[in-house]
């Protein structure tokens, strides 16, 4: 039976309840039977599925929305200090809670998997989260984007397993005590929080620090970072650290991705025997998920055969090359893609799922700061595309840095030959893609901003 509702976190206020990572706490606990409230920025379907649990969400940010009775207020790194509701708080003696603190809260008494890297966390705590499921261990999850299948980014499950995204991006993760800690990769991003590698891997070894005495490291065999975060916490004698990847050193060897459409079969040595399994998802970097995810597993003590099978399960997350539709013989794909690492996997993946196809890309950059530092990177991962339309930078929680704009990228992917225009009108963009594309022709919007909704205006300009 999971944990009851900590008293301090019985009727909670969420500023910003509707974003991805603070949805699914508000969800997990008004499933365990905490009254949650909170407000957000604007309407949304993520709103709605709140109100749908019992939930009341204020739209916009005002002091009277925080009840006379709440027990605490939640707040991620992105709210601001001036908002009055966390002013209001602080009037009335009312707790804060980050985020990450309620997640940790959460996971007490459960044995939780967190999983941690630069990229490919949402995806690979989703096929976690899915497998488990279909294996009827009936997991509790947490997860920065919502499931294909179960259609939410959180649930409250019975059993005893958590398993939750570990975000790095302001050093949350050091909140959590894994028994499983899953790290994918180790590269510099999150520049407004970071100023070097040497301060990333000090990070991530405070997060391998916090792994329960008798849990297990998972980290992969290939990407430069993690082997240099391996070498660094090798020392650490109280856990299992288990590698995996395509080296030929890996205790989980990748032996072969074989491109099955918009799908891979993924083939792997482990404990001495090769095992074959299906990955509903394209590309080699999703197939890596999916092995962590196996691996992960098998450190809990469930057979490797059986979460194989279960893995074949997961369909997707959303803005994880999801298929928006198809209009005119043409594709559109949507993909979360925004560090230069993630857009060159998204696109080898859809250039090896779709050979033959031209490939064009609406890109919106996510953030000055990482505009700054990756811009060059980012355009050259463009050249990679018959043709791109760049964006204006999505600012999310960032003021505007003076001479960063979208003409970084756009002036890197022309110095690497691409095809790349500028468009500062988001309206302008379905008949832009009209003017361009052709049946046959797959479309990627790509970035981890509003460039999602662009999806199905370009589907219905292709169909007009």
């Amino acid at each position: 039976m999971a944990p009851a509702v900590p008293t301090t976190m019985d009727r909670p206020h969420f500023i910003g309840i509707g974003g991805a990572g603070m949805s699914g706490i508000a969800k997990i606990l008004a499933q365990r039977g905490a009254r949650v409230a909170g407000s957000d920025a604007k309407e949304s379907a993520t709103a709605e599925a709140l109100r749908a649990l019992g939930a009341t969400v204020h739209i916009g940010h005002a002091a009277d929305h925080l009840d006379e009775d709440a027990t605490c207020v939640v707040v991620s790194s992105a709210i601001r200090a001036d908002n009055p509701e966390l002013a209001a708080a602080a009037e009335r003696g009312v707790p804060v809670v980050h985020r990450s603190d309620a997640l940790a809260r959460l996971m007490d008494g459960l044995r939780p998997i967190a999983v941690a890297g630069t990229h490919g966390k949402t995806t690979t705590t989703s096929m976690l989260a899915v497998s488990l499921a279909a294996l009827g261990l009936d997991p509790s999850y947490a997860i920065g984007g919502d499931l294909d299948g179960p259609g939410s980014n959180a649930r409250h499950g019975g059993g005893d397993i958590f398993v939750a995204e570990a975000d790095e991006s302001d050093r949350s993760f050091h909140k959590y005590a894994p028994e499983v800690a899953i790290i994918l990769n180790v590269e510099l991003d999150h520049h407004a929080n970071y100023a070097s590698m040497d301060e990333i891997y000090e990070s991530f070894e405070t997060f391998v620090g916090r792994v329960r005495p008798g849990g297990t490291l998972v980290v992969s065999a290939d990407q430069a970072g993690a082997r240099e975060l391996t070498e660094r916490v090798s020392g650490r004698h109280d856990i299992e650290i288990v590698t995996y990847g395509a080296a030929e050193d890996a205790d989980v060897r990748v032996l072969k991705v074989t491109p099955r459409g918009l799908a891979s079969e993924v083939t792997v040595l482990l404990n001495g025997k090769m095992l074959t399994f299906a990955v509903s998802v394209p590309g080699s970097h999703y197939a890596h998920n999916a092995v962590a995810a196996l691996a992960a597993g098998v450190a809990l003590g469930i057979p490797a055969h059986n979460l194989a099978s279960a893995l074949g399960k997961y369909t997707g997350v959303k803005r994880r090359l999801q298929l928006k539709g198809e209009a005119n013989g043409v594709q559109v794909i949507d993909s979360y893609a925004h560090h230069p690492t993630e857009m060159t996997a998204d696109l080898e993946a859809i250039r090896g799922a779709a050979a033959g196809s031209r490939v064009l890309v609406v890109f919106q950059p996510h953030l000055f700061s990482r505009t700054q530092e990756l811009g060059t990177e980012m355009g050259q991962s463009l050249a990679l595309a018959d043709a791109s339309v760049v964006l204006d930078i999505y600012p999310a929680r960032e003021d505007p840095i003076p001479g960063v704009t979208s003409d970084l990228i756009i002036d890197a992917a022309k110095e690497a030959g691409a095809d790349v225009r500028p468009e500062h009108a988001m309206a302008a963009v379905p008949d832009v893609i009209a003017g361009m594309a052709r049946p046959g022709d797959l479309v990627l919007t790509m970035g981890a901003g509003d460039v999602t909704d662009l999806g199905p205006k370009i589907l219905a300009r292709l169909e007009s």
